[in-house]
């Protein structure tokens, strides 16, 4: 059942007029059938039905229980016979709406001059209480309300219930009825983002709604996205306490952090468990919510000892208390990623000084703009299509890396050194603009208010940019084109090439952390690979210095490890940093024997798994491929760092 009214507040007011018409005012013949039809037939029904319960109680007592039939007044016995015969769903209603057609002409004559404009009903009351008329009048008549009202009708209280209004949504809030611009322009909608907890409470009344108002479904597609819950698998509820408040996670992330943060969560079908937090007022120190503490007025914080209010908090001497914030680390992620893209813009703007807007032809750009133009290209075909497809996560994830492993980790690093040179100063602005005001624009969805801090402030500075059609930027971002695809930027050689370079440049990075050697002191290196290693990386061999503070000293199939080196294995290729005269040996002696015996252990693992015929048998053959793949690898870095023990042995000898 749906309930269409309700006594609220608030609503869609319900657009029926009622007027009750007294028992006396009715004809001696109607009255006569008000006063006695419904309470005899009611009468009749209830007594069968007594009876039959006997019945059917005695005969799951005794076989010969017909006999207690023949004991029943024959006559009644058979009136209730036919009362079921005539009325199958003993519908009492339905025998008054037979009475209702005595009076159904007086009833409805009255409102035909109003032709399709009103629908009238009535129903009997109890004893003689009399009939109720109802009228139903189409939204816009005002004249014909005004003639009910002159005649003595009122319209109903109440109003429509929640779920009916919503069903309304969305057309109503388009002018519906009226063929209005909006709702020619605007209905249907393309899609609708919900939660699955309403999908028949909401979802198919709207679909009904508007085929039965409209004539069309108000959407084509529909997205249930997941749900968020508590530490405990609770849905989040402000009655239970157990929600994160989002104003205090505005208040500690920002509103942007907030936004992405919640779209890099986001799975297609999977909830999303996030377990809630209080902190601390007096010491701002984390306490994780139990089930115990989230109902309490007050909480005494483990960290400092402390009290502080919650939400529950009602009596005076616990609002006196400072309130603890509502909140999870989770967004920590999303606000240091505004952060890096505040810093980063910030870079950009105070290095676009003197820009000008013009062309930029392909042999003007070097190879790290080739690669950014590549990557920037690749990345707006993968994100347009995962916001397409409703993968909000994919999208952020996808923005994310870019934006920080990319454009801000390496592009910015390696045109640094440009800016400063006033020969190629001008095509690094360019580019520099360009890329950054596309990023800006992906990016906005998620993170709005950034984005349009920085494209203000990128428009003063770079009021018309591009590299191959020059136009002005939009006033806001947010009515900016979406960024097109530039398929004819897309080079998967260069995005290759820079792939290796990356890889390469974050294991000297690593080593360099490892072994604890100070940033300033520079570092050489040498990578063992094929020669199709070394073509990729022989022309990035400028780029390690600037980058890493590291020089590439030799690369190809031949090379061999130094005496004393760190060694990192990667996919194709190892590299190996030069540590003479930079570590304790006999520390790194006892590191590399750890790592040794690390190494044979997983190499047992695998080796017996795969000795297991049963595994060998029933798994799918990609599967063992790979555990053998995976073993052949660890026997090789095993081998790589026996040879970097025998290597340090020497030399400690």
């Amino acid at each position: 059942d749906w309930p269409i009214g309700r006594q609220l507040w608030w609503g869609h007011r319900i657009p029926v007029w009622c007027k009750n018409i007294p028992f006396q005012s009715l004809s001696l013949e109607l009255q006569q059938m008000l006063r006695h039809v419904p309470n005899f037939v009611q009468e009749e029904l209830d007594y069968a039905a007594r009876r039959q319960s006997q019945i059917d109680s005695a005969a799951k007592l005794d076989e010969n229980s017909s006999v207690i039939v023949t004991e029943l007044d024959g006559r009644r016995v058979r009136f209730a016979e036919e009362l079921r015969k005539n009325l199958p769903a003993a519908d009492v209603e339905g025998e008054r709406r037979r009475v209702q057609r005595f009076y159904s002409d007086s009833v409805r004559t009255p409102f035909g001059r109003f032709g399709d404009k009103v629908y009238a009903q009535s129903r009997t009351r109890e004893g003689e209480g009399g009939i109720d008329v109802f009228v139903c009048v189409k939204p816009g008549d005002r004249d014909v309300e005004d003639q009910l009202e002159s005649e003595g009708y009122s319209q109903d209280e109440g109003v429509l219930d929640t779920w009916f209004s919503s069903a309304l949504w969305p057309h109503s809030t388009l002018g519906w009825p009226e063929p209005t611009e909006e709702l020619k322009y605007y209905y249907p909608t393309s899609v609708l983002i919900t939660n699955r907890d309403i999908i028949t409470l909401w979802v198919a009344r709207m679909v009904l709604a508007g085929l039965h108002n409209v004539g069309e479904v108000p959407f084509h597609e529909v997205f249930i996205h997941p749900k968020i819950l508590d530490g405990y698998g609770e849905g989040m509820s402000k009655s239970k306490g157990n929600g994160v408040d989002p104003l205090d996670i505005v208040e500690k992330f920002g509103a942007d952090s907030l936004r992405f943060g919640l779209a890099y969560l986001t799975t297609e079908t999977q909830d999303i468990r996030m377990p809630v937090e209080f902190e601390c007022p007096h010491c701002g120190k984390l306490m994780d919510q139990t089930k115990e503490n989230r109902i309490r007025p007050r909480v005494k914080c483990k960290h400092c000892g402390q009290e502080f209010s919650t939400q529950w908090a009602e009596k005076p001497a616990d609002r006196a208390l400072p309130r603890a914030a509502v909140v999870n680390e989770r967004f920590e992620l999303a606000r240091n990623f505004c952060n890096k893209l505040w810093n980063a813009s910030r870079f950009a703007l105070l290095n676009l000084d003197g820009f000008t807007a013009s062309r930029v032809d392909d042999a003007e750009l070097t190879v790290e703009d080739r690669w950014v133009l590549s990557r920037l290209s690749t990345v707006t075909q993968q994100v347009t299509d995962a916001l397409a497809e409703y993968r909000y996560a994919d999208a952020a994830r996808m923005l994310y890396d870019f934006a920080w492993d990319e454009f801000c980790s390496f592009y910015l690093e390696m045109v640094k050194g440009r800016l400063q040179d006033a020969a190629q100063r001008v095509v690094a602005q360019r580019v520099l603009a360009h890329t950054l005001d596309a990023l800006l624009r992906l990016l906005h969805p998620m993170i709005p208010f950034l984005t349009e801090d920085v494209w203000q402030r990128l428009g003063e500075v770079a009021p018309q940019r591009g590299i191959d059609i020059i136009e002005p930027a939009a006033e806001s971002i947010m009515i900016a084109p979406w960024p097109e695809v530039d398929a004819a930027r897309q080079n998967t050689a260069i995005e290759a090439q820079f792939a290796k370079f990356q890889d390469v440049l974050r294991a000297v990075r690593d080593i360099r952390a490892r072994q604890g050697v100070a940033p300033k002191t520079q570092l050489a290196f040498s990578v063992c690979g094929g020669a199709a290693i070394a073509e990729l990386l022989t022309p990035m061999q400028s780029y390690f210095g600037p980058l890493a503070n590291a020089a590439l000293t030799a690369v190809g199939p031949d090379v061999a490890a130094p005496p004393l080196s760190a060694h990192v294995s990667l996919f194709g290729m190892d590299v190996y940093v030069d540590l003479s005269g930079l570590i304790d040996v006999e520390a790194e002696i006892a590191r590399k024997k750890q790592e040794a015996a690390k190494l044979r252990g997983f190499i047992a693992a695998k080796e017996k798994k795969l000795s297991n015929e049963s595994f060998v048998a029933r798994a799918p053959a990609e599967v063992v491929q790979k555990e053998r793949d995976s073993l052949k690898e660890l026997k090789e870095q095993l081998a790589a760092a026996q040879v970097a023990l025998t290597g340090l042995t020497g030399i400690r000898k």
